[in-house]
């Protein structure tokens, strides 16, 4: 039975076809957040230190850390991620114990990283370039770590699956030759939007199958990338990681935090609502959101979440439901407990 291992300071959480499925919180994380892209440069790693919290409190098991930004005043990556991506696994480490996944497109930056990460972390990634081969593996032998393989090579991605297998299956022998078993690597078969391509869907199940009975090997995803475009992303992801979990998925990097409802959209609703002539009692904001279904004011799992830990129930991955129940019985009350540190012996995960 195909297990990746992976390890924080204190933790072991496991990758595996009979394992609860692995959550790799994917927030800490500058594309395309103007916001915390500025912060970094400043030297402010306060929505870092955030975003750690709020993910781990949601469920994930894993953190993806992702350095990517362009500076301003210099923005040579080569020259600025390696020292912020060994300045954020270091702050992350303080704030949570989970495994960490290191996530960047530079060879340098990966290796600062593994550097400063305890214990034993995800790769974030290789792909089927020759450059990138040989860049990328000889670090995951050196630290013995495991790594994300991206099925995409030289030519680009391919919209057919064939060949999407086949570039998986030449990383699993290039890694091969390296001493890398098939356990310690993990493949994206690279989830194309279902609003561009009407078989997606259908493509990746049919891949994580074959990438699980023929080479043997775990599998993740950016689950969000099936709903890009798409109004209602959530409901589509919420239908997609149940079906990716009874294909064979055994990760995904995703965002399991349901932000709180801003304050302008319970504005935006009480406006619609005096418009129709509805004709409201005084309530709490918390009362009004919930009547009105618009989510929470606090952080908590999303419903990707929700569906995930279903998911795990009904495949015998939660024996007795435990997880399930919990996690119902903290949303109940108001919230799960907060995701800092835990000592004590190692647990799995």
């Amino acid at each position: 039975m195909t297990r990746t291992v992976l390890e924080s300071k204190t933790r072991t959480v496991i990758i595996g076809f009979d394992q609860p499925f692995c959550v790799i919180g994917e927030r800490i994380n500058p594309t395309g957040r103007k916001k915390l892209a500025a912060e970094l440069e400043a030297g402010d790693f306060s929505t870092v230190v955030a975003d750690a919290l709020a993910q781990v409190a949601a469920g994930a098991a894993v953190l993806d850390v992702n350095a990517g930004v362009v500076y301003n005043s210099n923005p040579d990556p080569n020259v600025t991620e390696p020292p912020l991506m060994r300045q954020m696994i270091e702050l992350v480490q303080q704030t949570v114990d989970v495994p960490l996944c290191i996530d960047s497109s530079v060879p340098g930056a990966l290796e600062a990283g593994l550097a400063a990460a305890k214990g034993r972390p995800l790769l974030n990634s290789v792909t089927g370039e020759e450059e990138r081969l040989e860049r990328v593996l000889p670090l995951v032998k050196k630290y013995n770590v495991p790594v994300v393989a991206i099925s995409n090579d030289d030519t680009g991605i391919s919209e057919d699956p064939e060949i999407r297998f086949a570039v998986a299956r030449k990383i699993v022998e290039r890694a091969a030759d390296f001493g890398i078993p098939a356990q310690d690597i993990v493949v994206d078969p690279l989830v194309m939007p279902v609003g561009a391509m009407a078989t997606a869907g259908q493509q990746v199940f049919a891949l994580v199958r074959r990438l699980r009975e023929e080479l043997g090997v775990n599998t993740t995803c950016g689950a969000s990338n099936i709903s890009f475009g798409l109004p209602n992303r959530h409901g589509i992801n919420t239908a997609f990681l149940p079906m990716a979990i009874g294909a064979g998925m055994t990760s995904a990097i995703m965002n399991p935090v349901a932000m709180p409802v801003s304050q302008s959209k319970i504005a935006a609703k009480k406006a619609e609502l005096e418009a129709a002539g509805v004709m409201l009692p005084p309530l709490e904001d918390a009362d009004f959101v919930r009547l009105f279904g618009l989510g929470s004011l606090t952080a908590g799992p999303g419903a990707e979440m929700q569906a995930i830990r279903a998911a795990n129930f009904l495949v015998n991955q939660d024996p007795h439901g435990t997880a399930w129940i919990a996690m119902n019985k903290a949303q109940e009350s108001g919230g799960e407990a907060r995701g800092g540190r835990r000592g004590g012996r190692r647990r799995r995960a």
